[in-house]
């Protein structure tokens, strides 16, 4: 699935969030909480007041995405990327999804119920304040278009790295962790 698969799927259930959103939410939660399943990532990105979503097609859809994502993330396959734009898109609409994925991938974290081990410091901490500058990250608009698109570049695959190292580190925290906090919106 792609990102404008995923965002108008999304938008078909009457999601508010957008699918960079989404997927961030779903990689961050899956780092404290491996054991989160399909149906509860589901839940969380379907509005509360819409009826309840068991079954079809968009929902096997977003249950593929849960397994691919979780499976991408536990084996570190080099395939996994955080789910933005084609590279077609304007550059400023791929800087703000970045944006917006490494937002969802924070809120995956702190709802999950990370607690101690990033009170620690270390690895997962400073990835986790990264991520916080990379969230308000906006396109300069003194930059040149091969500046843009190189520097967009590297930080994709930071982003990438990250989350699978912050997966990796935290993959004994979250065997145990319970899970937690409301949904998306």
């Amino acid at each position: 699935m792609n990102h404008c698969e995923l965002q108008q799927l999304l938008e078909g259930l009457g999601s508010a969030s957008s699918a960079a959103e989404a997927h961030g939410c779903l990689c961050g939660a899956l780092c404290v909480r491996d054991g989160q399943g399909a149906a509860e990532w589901v839940g969380e990105l379907v509005d509360a007041a819409a009826e309840p979503v068991t079954g079809g097609l968009a929902v096997e859809a977003l249950q593929q995405l849960h397994q691919e994502t979780r499976e991408a993330l536990r084996t570190r396959d080099p395939g996994f990327t955080p789910l933005l734009p084609e590279d077609t898109a304007p550059l400023g609409a791929r800087v703000e999804a970045l944006a917006t994925w490494c937002s969802g991938f924070l809120y995956g974290i702190g709802v999950g119920g990370a607690g101690s081990p990033l009170a620690d410091g270390g690895t997962v901490a400073e990835i986790l304040r990264d991520f916080a500058e990379i969230a308000r990250a906006v396109l300069p608009v003194d930059a040149t278009a091969e500046e843009g698109e190189q520097a967009y570049v590297e930080l994709v695959e930071f982003v990438r790295a990250g989350a699978q190292l912050a997966f990796e580190e935290l993959a004994s925290h979250a065997a145990g962790a319970p899970a937690a906090g409301p949904g998306l919106h």
